[in-house]
Parts: structure tokens; C-alpha cells; sequence
């Protein structure tokens, strides 16, 4: 049998045992209309009710446990596990094995290995003792192969999925066909060979969209394609099967399985396009379906809504929404670091994500260099982020996706800028920016413009960076951008007092914090240097401007626009 839904639940006649004789019900005729059409609220409450009348039998109890599983039900295990149960009793050993394996994958999905473990050890002595059951075997490898790779050993995660897609083709198992491939499709595009992981991606969309898979495995395979795409940068592609898993959820508007996941890619495709209410409009809703049964969104769903914070400069909430995205055991970066840079709190970001980086793999350790090269050009570690941007561009297919270009050339245009080659930054980030704009990127698109702007003023083509930096500003204050608007007033200001005195960057900093009232001491701890380094910073204040004393510094400061 090819799918869950089949191998637990047969199609033939629904039929109750009441008394060793067969009898009809008609919550049990109900139920199985309801199955059919996918209506699986009222599918599990007719089932239920007829297995309250009289007892389901182990293909009922396969579909009740399926609309269980679907409207997030606790009751899926204990029903699935009469299921199997049922199926033993009546000699259906593949049946019986199927619904093990499963049960056991649901476990695994909630962090409860040990019972997993022991599933799957029961499925597979039903495949070993009873030769029906060979065609289970496929479906029994994927648990491996995903231990393997969770473990950090693809080479072994690639062999077990590749047996698994032999055995499912070979009994023409569907199901095992399209998780084998899913999983042959992580490892490759894990190892950097995106082109034939999307190849497989896409063979296994062409057999969910056709209604080939059952409901399970095709929304665990519309997720898993879709949160990949989102790594690797392929935002077409997450783009248009975030779409028709939107409406796949739709047509099944009582299932909870997977739709809070739905909402999660939902917000982030608003996100991208500036649409920010609506993202974190869509976050909440996705949290919803989370608490009522879709325990794997919690973590994309809390992180859209961190993101959403962050950007708008409500920080608490965004630190809140990390913190809780972070207790599903899933680091929350590169979100996390970035809302501590935004807090003016530049080494812990730098600490977070150089440490939440080196763990990554290959595809999750691309998505966090973008924001470690701002984080280590915001500590003016410009030979790091040169590190990091050469390894992005090291990592960057020859054909690459258009997103994926335009993060690549912001990050070697921002690195270049503070290398000193305003010349080559501009021509890399003008090319960004015409692909953010073609992406309808907003926010990224301004970003870049203020890197644009830097790099003019370098060249002395004031006029230049002034309308760059007045368009940009316009789409931050139509986004609600605050921090980056902040940001701006800051450059403006750094600007101004270019003409009037040849202080550095961190001078100014030390000046700003004087004229604040601040101790030596209190300086070095807020910009993570020694009294000695703050004494020799402000020193060179005094010398360069003229001054005596932290009462003139403060003065200056005030009149040349620095607070």
C-alpha cells in the first residue's frame, strides 16, 4: 500500500463488530464520507462516536487516528496505537508495521526518542518475523536515515535514504518514495549541490500536488521544501509553494497539522515585502494553530514575530518572542544577535552568532553570515568580515538565485566600503540594489541605499548620497523602521561634524558619552574598551580640537549637532 491513510485504513466497506456479527452504523457511514472528502473534524467526530457505539475496526481506527493526528488531537498515538493492535490481531503484519513506524515518527517529532526507539524496534520485528511485511521495510529506514543526519553523519544519512527509495520503488510505496527523496534532497543541498536537491525537491511536489501521497507526508514534504528553499535563498521557489500550501490549507480549513506552519512562511513572505502588519498578523494566527495542535510551528511563528519587533524597534517584545522561539530548541539567530547589535550591545552579538555559526551546517551556517559580517563591521573587525564574505561567496552557486545574489553583493559591497574601495562597493551594491528592487524587497532595497551613500560621499558626490539617503528614509518611515531611522539621524549627524573637526568615529563616541555625564570608567564599559583606551581617546579629543577640559568637549558637542 502506498500511503499512510491506505495502509491503515483500507477502502472497503466501513463495518462495525458488535457481538461477532457485523452491523452497519451510520456515524460509521458518516465518518467515512467525511474521510473521503477531507472534512477531518467531522471525520474524527463521527468515527469517534461510532467507536463509542460499538468498536472500530483496524481501518476505522486507522483513519480515526489519522484525523486525530490531522486536527491535533492528543488522542492520535493511543488511537493509532489500537490501530496497530487491531491490525496484529486481525494477521495484518504490513498494516501493523506501518502504524508502528509511524507512531514512532510522531514521537520523534516530539523529542520523545526513547519510546520512538522502541516503535520502531516493534515495527521492525513485524517486518522480520512476517515476510508480508517486507514492503514496510523502506518506510522503517527513513527514522535511521534522519538519525544519521540529525547526527551529523550525511554520508551514512545519504546511503539509508537511497535504500529506502530502492525498496519503496520497488514495491511502489509512495509515501517511502517522497520522504526517501526529501531526505536525499537535505543531504545534497547540505553538501552544496543545490541544483540536484531541488531537482529532487520539485520531483516530490509534482507527486503531492497530483494527490499522489497521503496527507501526512504531503504536508511534511510541503514544509520541509519550503523551509529549505527559505535557507538556501530560493525564494521563488519558497515563494510559490508557500503558495500552494496556503491552499492546501485552505481546502482543509478544520486541519491543524501543519497550517500554523503555513502562517510562519506566510509572515515571513509579508516580511520580505514590506508588508509588516500583515506579518505579524500571520504570526499570531500561525501561534494559534500551534497551541491548538501544530507543534511544529512554535518556533517559526515566535521568530516572525521577534523579526517583525526587531525591525520596528519594539525590543522587549522582540527579545520575548526570541526567548520563546529559542525554548523550542532552536537557536533563534541570526534574529537574536541582531536585536543585541540593535540594543548597542555589538560583542554579545558578535559572541551569539559566532558561536550559534560555527555549529551550523553548511546551508543554516550561509543563512547567519550576512548578519555576522554587520555584526563584525559594526565591532570594525573588517578582516573578519572579510573572512565571512569571502566564505559566502565561496558558497554561492555559479547560477545563483536572485535573493541570494542580492544578499551576496550587499555583504561584499558593505565590506568593501570599509576596506577603502568606495569605487568597487558601489558598482557591487548598486547591482544589489537593483535586485532587492526587482525582488520587491523594500527594507533590504533602502538598506543598500544607505550603503550607496556612504560609498558616494567617500567620492565626494554629496548630492548623490543625499537623495539616496532621502529615499531611503522615506521607506523606513513608511515601514515603521524606527531603529534604521535612528541610524540615519546618526550618519546625518556624524556628517555634520565631518566639516568642522577631524575626529574619528570612535571619538565622536567618547565625546557623545561625555557630554552625557559619563565617567572614564562608565565609557570603557559601555564601549567595551580600557579607562586607558578612553583616556587616550579623549586626549586626542582635547589635542585635535583645542580644548581643556570634558566641560569644552561637551560644549563642542552640543554645538556641532553630536547629541
Amino acid at each position: 500500500m502506498s500511503d499512510i491513510t491506505a495502509a491503515w485504513c483500507s477502502q472497503g466497506a466501513g463495518a462495525l463488530v458488535a457481538g461477532g456479527v457485523m452491523t452497519s452504523s451510520a456515524a460509521l457511514e458518516r465518518g467515512l464520507d467525511a474521510f473521503a472528502e477531507q472534512r477531518w473534524r467531522d471525520a474524527f467526530d463521527a468515527l469517534a462516536e461510532a467507536d463509542a457505539e460499538a468498536g472500530l475496526e483496524a481501518d476505522d481506527l486507522g483513519r480515526l487516528a489519522t484525523a486525530a493526528f490531522l486536527i491535533g488531537s492528543a488522542t492520535g498515538i493511543p488511537t493509532a496505537t489500537r490501530a496497530h493492535e487491531a491490525f496484529l490481531e486481525a494477521g495484518d503484519a504490513e498494516a501493523a508495521a506501518r502504524a508502528a513506524v509511524w507512531i514512532g515518527m510522531h514521537l520523534m517529532d516530539r523529542g520523545e526518542h526513547a519510546p520512538a526507539g522502541g516503535w520502531f524496534a516493534r515495527a521492525g520485528r513485524v517486518v522480520q518475523s512476517n515476510g508480508a511485511a517486507e514492503s514496510v521495510g523502506g518506510l522503517l529506514l527513513i527514522p535511521q536515515a534522519l538519525g544519521a543526519l540529525y547526527g551529523g553523519d550525511p554520508s551514512g544519512a545519504m546511503r539509508t535514504f537511497a535504500e529506502a527509495l530502492t525498496m519503496g520503488e520497488r514495491f511502489d510505496d509512495q509515501d517511502t518514495i517522497a520522504l526517501a527523496r526529501l531526505g536525499l534532497a537535505e543531504v545534497k543541498i547540505g553538501q552544496g549541490d543545490v541544483e540536484e536537491g531541488f531537482a529532487l525537491f520539485d520531483e516530490v511536489m509534482v507527486a503531492v500536488t497530483a494527490g499522489e501521497i497521503s496527507p501526512l507526508p504531503s504536508g511534511i514534504a510541503y514544509c520541509e521544501v519550503i523551509g529549505l528553499c527559505r535557507l538556501a535563498y530560493d525564494y521563488r521557489r519558497a515563494r510559490e509553494w508557500t503558495i500552494a500550501l496556503d491552499h492546501w490549507c485552505a481546502d482543509q480549513p478544520d486541519m491543524v497539522a501543519f497550517s500554523g506552519q503555513c502562517q510562519a512562511y506566510r509572515a515571513e513572505l509579508y516580511l520580505l515585502h514590506g508588508a509588516w502588519r500583515e506579518a505579524l498578523t500571520a504570526a499570531r494566527a500561525g501561534l494559534v494553530r500551534a497551541r491548538r495542535g501544530d507543534r511544529d510551528a512554535f518556533y517559526g511563528v515566535w521568530y516572525a514575530q521577534g523579526e517583525v519587533q526587531r525591525l520596528r524597534g519594539d525590543f522587549d517584545a522582540a527579545d520575548e518572542a526570541y526567548r520563546r522561539a529559542g525554548e523550542t530548541g532552536f537557536a533563534p539567530e541570526p534574529g537574536l544577535a541582531l536585536l543585541r547589535l540593535a540594543q548597542g550591545r555589538p560583542r554579545i552579538a558578535q559572541t551569539l552568532l559566532r558561536e550559534a555559526a560555527a555549529q551550523a551546517d553548511l546551508v543554516t551556517r550561509r543563512r547567519m553570515l550576512p548578519a555576522l559580517i554587520e555584526i563584525e563591521l559594526a565591532m570594525h573587525d573588517v578582516a573578519a568580515a572579510r573572512r565571512a564574505a569571502d566564505e559566502l561567496i565561496g558558497m554561492t552557486p555559479t547560477a545563483a538565485m536572485p535573493m541570494l545574489q542580492a544578499v551576496v553583493a550587499t555583504c561584499d559591497g558593505a565590506v568593501l566600503l570599509e576596506e577603502g574601495a568606495a569605487d568597487r562597493a558601489l558598482e557591487r551594491l548598486r547591482g544589489a540594489w537593483v535586485l532587492w528592487h526587482e525582488l520587491d524587497a523594500p527594507y533590504e532595497a533602502a538598506r543598500c541605499r544607505v550603503h550607496i551613500a556612504r560609498a558616494l560621499r567617500v567620492l565626494r558626490n554629496e548630492d548623490a548620497a543625499s537623495m539616496e539617503l532621502e529615499a531611503a528614509r522615506a521607506t523606513f518611515a513608511e515601514l515603521g523602521a524606527a531603529p534604521e531611522l535612528a541610524r540615519l539621524d546618526a550618519l546625518a549627524r556624524a556628517n555634520a561634524n565631518a566639516a568642522f573637526g577631524p575626529l574619528t568615529p570612535r571619538e565622536i563616541e567618547v565625546v557623545r558619552l561625555v557630554a552625557a555625564g559619563k565617567t572614564n570608567r562608565m565609557i570603557a564599559r559601555e564601549l567595551y574598551l580600557s579607562e586607558k583606551t578612553v583616556a587616550h581617546h579623549l586626549g586626542n579629543v582635547f589635542t585635535k580640537l583645542g580644548l581643556a577640559s570634558r566641560a569644552a568637549a561637551t560644549a563642542y558637542a552640543y554645538e556641532h549637532a553630536l547629541v
